[in-house]
């Protein structure tokens, strides 16, 4: 069948919107009408080519949607349902996937084709490559099976999309990496959607200080909002000295959730004696981050792939927050644009003008 897509044909060029073939899924895949995609800063990174994902490309990864049809071997959802699509999951046989930690899995992070190394979307006589298995920047897209997770049909689903990559990678930072404690001080590097989602959990797990940093006052005042008790303008003021200072000595944690290699060495020097520093967001490829060697000696460092959840268990319990009003994570998304709005889209959210863009379909 055809669909509409955007695809990136050259890095830092604007996506264009075609159409192109999408074929019937194969063993273990769904086909899935997209409803609503969010836009995550994976996306505009992939875009600029830090992470040097195949040209051509449907990016992507954020899709909420209708199960159209399933390939053999299908079990878990039929035609019908609704579902996210979760950048976390496993092939369900390797060591990782057997100790319940999906999000290690080495196939979880294929990029460009589905796990059996074939494309599904060509253009002419060229294939068009996928992105997370993925490549939700399309009316219809392939996913294997285990990448959906089934929702309520109760709830739009334009609500959702961001569930399945930015809400539960800062959430999960929180509640399923360090395990925030009642009354532990936090602070928060970056304001975007993943920083506003450490937020809104640590707020949930009785945190206090909670500290949001950034350089955009909007987005500092959409964190107090959703439960930062202080905020800093690190273009202001030295949000190292700023967080020892309100938390009398350093914070506990402290999430990294900007991808800005200055920002970790700040994150991990902001912490207290014993405290523990999440690193969320994603460098490109090849950067390095300089620190200080001996204030490592009284601290922790942990990394964070994509919350580090279960999805099917993990996005039920985020959408059950919502429901109780515990967890407005929705209130990021303020601006809904078309398909053909996309490139505009992405160019609000990288200059801070939008925090969570929706692309509704």
């Amino acid at each position: 069948m055809r669909t509409r897509a955007a695809i990136l044909h050259e890095f830092n060029k604007p996506l264009t919107i075609e159409e192109v073939e999408v074929a019937e899924p194969q063993v273990g895949e769904i086909l899935v009408r997209i409803l609503a995609s969010g836009i995550c800063h994976s996306d505009v990174s992939a875009y600029h080519g830090f992470w040097m994902s195949p040209l051509p490309i449907i990016l992507g990864h954020e899709g909420a949607g209708i199960v159209e049809a399933v390939g053999p071997e299908v079990t878990r959802v039929r035609p019908g349902d609704s579902v996210v699509m979760s950048v976390v999951w496993g092939c369900g046989q390797c060591k990782y996937c057997l100790q319940g930690k999906p999000f290690r899995c080495r196939s979880g992070a294929v990029r460009g084709t589905m796990p059996d190394g074939t494309r599904r979307f060509r253009k002419d006589d060229q294939e068009v490559s996928h992105f997370f298995c993925h490549s939700s920047f399309a009316h219809y897209t392939v996913v294997p099976e285990k990448m959906a997770v089934k929702v309520p049909t109760d709830i739009p689903l334009e609500k959702l999309g961001a569930l399945g990559c930015g809400v539960q990678t800062g959430a999960g930072a929180v509640l399923n990496v360090a395990e925030v404690g009642l009354g532990e001080s936090v602070a928060v590097f970056g304001c975007g959607g993943v920083g506003l989602s450490s937020i809104m959990a640590a707020k949930f797990a009785g945190a206090a200080p909670i500290i949001g940093v950034d350089v955009v006052e909007s987005r500092m005042e959409l964190a107090k909002e959703m439960g930062a008790t202080h905020t800093v303008n690190a273009a202001e003021a030295d949000p190292v000295a700023k967080t020892k200072e309100i938390t009398d000595g350093g914070a506990d944690y402290a999430f990294e959730c900007t991808g800005n290699v200055d920002t970790i060495r700040q994150t991990v020097d902001s912490l207290g004696p014993g405290g523990t520093a999440v690193i969320t967001g994603g460098p490109p490829l090849g950067a390095e981050a300089k620190l200080n060697a001996p204030g490592l000696l009284s601290v922790r460092i942990l990394g964070n792939m994509g919350g580090e959840g279960i999805p099917d268990i993990f996005i039920p319990r985020l959408i059950d927050l919502w429901r109780r009003g515990e967890f407005p994570y929705d209130r990021m998304i303020t601006k809904a644009y078309g398909l053909d709005e996309i490139n505009q889209a992405m160019t609000d959210m990288e200059q801070g003008v939008i925090i969570k863009p929706l692309i509704r379909f």
